[in-house]
């Protein structure tokens, strides 16, 4: 027991200090555009104009269990926290044997959806097109979502296809449903009682179509075929309502679709993985114990067909 112990405290002191110092990583991460060349629905040729992956590799490599997550950060549709919302989280998945690819897509009010939607859509099909090449499950390909992030995760596991198998573009030959699903304080409904109103706006637009503001109410959009979803929140969060998460769980619960949830009492929004928090700083193990109890954390013996 005491080596357990001492293998558990290792594993965990080792995360932590990947999400602290991004710089010990082992390979340098890799930026893959979502398009080479044509972006569909641009509106330039502008950073902002081109979303992308940046891919960081397990480290170290030989620890790899072929397990994915495309990290999606928060900011509202407006903007990106890329580093307390990603990179750190991408570290932390890192010294897990887990790789992880942190996505920018395209923001309001420039873009509207389902522009977001394309580009998360777009990187599922990505990386699970490019599986061999990593040497990953195409199987065991989950994605996370932060405040409007998580909307963007929850939009894609609930608004998802099975692919054009005779597509001319490889990339858009395999589905887009994420195979797990982990959502940090997320932005679920739009329902104007519960909802963040400046994501709402950024991504629908001043004036949306009710119909659209209804499917983009992802705790509706909820069926058997929803992803498994790990979810963490505050009950206080002062800019997105607890009860977006309360939602989207009872909806998984309906269906039968295995779900866990964390409520905390305290915490503001935004945290990221809380590492200075006494009290918060304990979901990311939660986390981890959630992806072991799902087989995540163990080596794959090959990429699924």
């Amino acid at each position: 027991m005491h080596v357990i112990r001492q293998l558990v405290f290792l594993v965990f002191g080792a995360a932590w200090a990947f999400a602290q110092n991004p710089t010990i990583i082992g390979a340098e991460p890799q930026v893959i555009p979502l398009w080479e060349r044509d972006v569909p629905g641009a509106l330039g040729s502008a950073a902002a104009d081109r979303p992308f992956l940046t891919y960081y590799p397990p480290a170290p490599a030989g620890r790899a269990t072929g397990t994915a997550v495309i990290i999606a950060p928060g900011g509202g549709y407006q903007s990106l926290a890329v580093t307390h919302e990603g990179v750190q989280e991408a570290n932390w998945f890192n010294a897990m044997g887990i790789a992880a690819f942190v996505l920018q897509y395209r923001l309001g009010p420039r873009y509207h959806h389902p522009v977001e939607l394309g580009d998360a859509q777009r990187a599922i099909r990505l990386v699970r097109a490019r599986a061999k090449e990593w040497n990953l499950a195409t199987d065991r390909i989950g994605m996370m979502g932060f405040s409007a992030g998580g909307h963007l995760a929850a939009t894609a596991a609930t608004h998802f296809d099975a692919g054009k198998r005779d597509a001319q573009d490889p990339i858009e030959r395999p589905g887009s449903r994420p195979d797990f699903l982990i959502l940090c304080y997320p932005v679920i409904s739009f329902d104007s009682t519960i909802t963040h109103a400046g994501s709402k706006r950024n991504l629908l637009g001043e004036s949306p179509d009710p119909k659209l503001v209804e499917d983009l109410s992802n705790e509706l959009r909820v069926t058997a075929q929803t992803p498994p979803t790990f979810i963490f929140h505050t009950t206080n969060d002062p800019a997105v309502p607890v009860e977006n998460s309360v939602a989207f769980y009872r909806a998984l619960n309906r269906f039968k679709v295995p779900a866990e949830m964390h409520l905390f009492e305290n915490g503001p929004h935004g945290v990221g993985m809380a590492l200075s928090d006494p009290a918060l700083s304990i979901w990311p193990t939660l986390l981890s114990n959630w992806l072991r109890a799902r087989g995540l954390l163990t080596r794959s013996s090959a990429p699924a067909p």
